[in-house]
């Protein structure tokens, strides 16, 4: 697929409105889940082209956090869950912040040489 500078502009604004969706999290618990819906919608759209870093970063950033949301509400009788539950927003965060900047700075969330991210 072809990917000039119009249809990546197109395309930049699906992952723009994931990052905010995932944000919205901290206001109100469902945005997220709307985001990863739009994610697997476009992503034969996106595919090839830069920002398919960007999807698998917001994918990864939804699932890993609800598996370790989950996981911490399950332990918190044990209290241990408050602090993963601490840390996952912590790390939910920094996913946020990290994927917003290098969509803005337009560069991938990974090397194309194993997947490392960008430093």
């Amino acid at each position: 697929m072809i990917f000039d500078d119009a249809r990546q502009t197109e395309l930049k604004k699906y992952a723009f409105a994931v990052y905010i969706l995932q944000a919205l999290y901290f206001v109100v618990l469902i945005t997220p889940l709307v985001g990863v819906v739009i994610n697997y919608v476009k992503s034969d759209d996106i595919r090839g082209s830069w920002l398919e870093s960007h999807f698998r970063w917001q994918k990864s950033t939804f699932w890993y956090g609800l598996f370790w949301s989950i996981l911490g509400l399950i332990s918190t009788p044990i209290l241990i869950g408050y602090a993963v539950l601490a840390g996952v927003q912590i790390w939910l965060i920094y996913r946020i912040a990290r994927g917003w900047i290098c969509l803005v700075d337009g560069k991938e969330m990974y090397l194309a040489t194993g997947g490392d991210m960008h430093e």
